[in-house]
């Protein structure tokens, strides 16, 4: 399948659409899975049989064909060129140690503007778990005739309970896009919620969870981006110059490590919804950001009788009145007697015990273990 077979569906936009996927974080609430060296987004968290970063690449393929650039980390290129051999070597770009995502998103675009200042682009995280891959594409290709229009277009997801872990997006008023009946404009942004917030947000079916996805002409995306972080965008745009003139190297040692750090969500997002230049599409699909390990006790049903979860390439658990997840890296016995919502998370050098109410508080112990100076397992 690719870009082709989409051509009779005549989205506007679709012939200069770009699939961006940012490669970033460790996802620090999955250690000590996720790591600095080895990341979620190289890991299989759905037993599908591939990392998320390659589901990710096979959902946005047969809409962008060739037309996809990878973001990820100088350390991780040996890592995501192997998951990724289908991309042009042109088209990664590393970044020389880790910046927030409007560095990464903003550097996408400026390379972009310089290939073609017309062209369209969807950035897309390479760690989230979405299904069925067809209404994803659907509601990417409603996205892409919308910011044919010139807006900036934003994937929000229909809650499915009163989250306070996720920002929110607020729909505005109905937008005329020929080949985008769904899309809306963004009345405004939403910080994460208290939970009596939440619970009004869905009641009132008129927000949606912001997953952190848009899909904008690279030229608007950096007008903004311009606006609001100047120095950011000289930044961006300086490196993508010396990139397209075959002098990435020195270029980007001097100038990214002086990027200011930074949310694309409060470098353009935000500020261009008050400007009325952002739009949602709703994204009727299964979503999930896998942030912690409750998460992948969601993701997996229990598959057992005993009511726990395991995943591992040879596992070797047994439980007794016990439910929970089990996560495993060795081949060790590992033994649940009498114990609900537990987490395991076995590997050769750590061992995470917790549960799935404090799998939030994962990010702290690894701070803590940092402040020990036991980075060797971090």
């Amino acid at each position: 399948m690719n870009q082709q077979q989409f051509s009779s569906s005549h989205i506007p936009g679709l012939d200069r659409f770009w699939a961006v996927i940012p490669a970033g974080g460790v996802g620090t609430r999955l250690w000590p899975l996720s790591r600095a060296a080895a990341p979620k987004f190289l890991h299989d968290l759905t037993g599908s049989g591939q990392t998320l970063i390659r589901a990710t690449y096979d959902r946005l393929e047969p809409i962008a064909g060739e037309h996809v650039v990878i973001v990820t980390g100088e350390a991780h290129r040996d890592a995501v060129c192997a998951q990724l051999s289908d991309v042009a070597e042109e088209n990664f770009l590393f970044e020389p140690e880790p910046k927030d995502s409007a560095a990464a998103i903003g550097l996408a675009a400026a390379v972009l503007y310089e290939r073609d200042p017309e062209a369209i682009m969807g950035s897309f995280a390479a760690d989230q778990v979405i299904g069925p891959d067809e209404d994803f594409q659907e509601a990417v290709l409603e996205a892409i005739a919308t910011a044919a229009t010139n807006k900036i277009v934003t994937i929000g997801i229909k809650p499915t309970y009163p989250s306070t872990g996720f920002g929110y997006i607020q729909q505005g008023e109905k937008l005329s896009v020929e080949a985008a009946p769904s899309a809306y404009e963004v009345a405004k942004f939403v910080e994460k919620p208290e939970a009596a917030v939440a619970k009004r947000y869905i009641a009132a079916g008129d927000h949606f969870w912001n997953a952190g996805m848009f899909v904008a002409p690279v030229e608007l995306l950096l007008k903004h981006l311009r606006a609001n972080e100047p120095e950011l965008f000289a930044g961006v745009t300086q490196i993508a110059q010396a990139i397209e003139a075959g002098d990435a190297d020195k270029v980007m040692a001097e100038v990214w490590p002086t990027l200011p750090k930074t949310a694309i969500d409060y470098a353009v997002a935000e500020p261009a919804a008050e400007a009325g230049d952002v739009a949602v599409i709703p994204g009727d699909f299964v979503w999930d950001d896998v942030g912690d390990f409750a998460a992948i006790a969601r993701l997996h049903p229990a598959a057992n009788e005993d009511g726990v979860t395991v995943i591992g390439e040879t596992p070797r658990v047994y439980a007794d009145e016990a439910d929970g997840v089990v996560v495993t890296d060795t081949s060790r016995v590992i033994a649940l007697i009498g114990v609900e919502d537990i987490v395991v998370v076995d590997t050769p050098d750590a061992l995470l015990v917790t549960t799935t109410k404090h799998a939030q508080s994962v990010k702290q112990a690894v701070e803590s273990i940092k402040e020990h100076g036991d980075d060797d397992v971090l």
